[in-house]
């Protein structure tokens, strides 16, 4: 995979949307997502959406093969504990070639550095092959839930940051006396 991962700009909003749209096309297919029993799909994602979510710090990150955005990812801090993970995409014809993972773990190396200490995602209960995709990744599920506005149950799932810089700091004198 010769693919490069890039901080994307206002100049990005239409790739970006262009990718999140084809990339949960079939998702609303499936699920039988439209525009009026689920306005807020990335299905129906709109240039004013990447816009806004930018203007309030959201930061999308595209991944390029061959010098064409074939997927990307939002992070979003929460709060000082939490970041979002949201509209990962990749676009069909460049699934199973690793590029959401990588998304997944630029997303990861990203919130570390914040000093955040999970990410949090929400999917579609019922896709089932996605939850166990993030899984794999070592995402934990958790609650389920349903909201009035959604066609669709909720699944939350978390991912902990490993707080590597203190498993590999030195220890301090108090420690060494012990």
């Amino acid at each position: 995979m010769s693919s490069k991962i890039r901080i994307c700009t206002k100049e990005d909003t239409r790739v970006l949307t262009e990718t999140i749209r084809r990339s949960f096309q079939d998702v609303a297919e499936r699920f039988g997502l439209t525009l009026e029993n689920a306005p807020r799909h990335p299905s129906n994602c709109t240039v004013d959406w990447i816009r806004k979510d930018m203007e309030r710090g959201v930061t999308y990150f595209a991944i390029e093969n061959k010098n064409h955005v074939v997927g990307c990812v939002a992070l979003e801090r929460a709060n000082p504990e939490v970041c979002y993970l949201e509209r990962l995409a990749v676009l069909p014809d460049h699934r199973r070639c690793g590029f959401g993972k990588a998304l997944v773990n630029h997303v990861l190396s990203e919130s570390e550095l914040l000093g955040v200490h999970r990410v949090s995602i929400g999917i579609i209960a019922e896709q089932t092959e996605l939850k166990n995709w993030y899984k794999g990744l070592g995402f934990v599920e958790g609650e389920s839930k349903e909201f009035p506005h959604l066609p669709f149950r909720v699944t939350f799932m978390s991912y902990d940051i490993k707080k590597s810089c203190q498993q590999c700091a030195p220890p301090d004198a108090a420690e060494l006396h012990q």
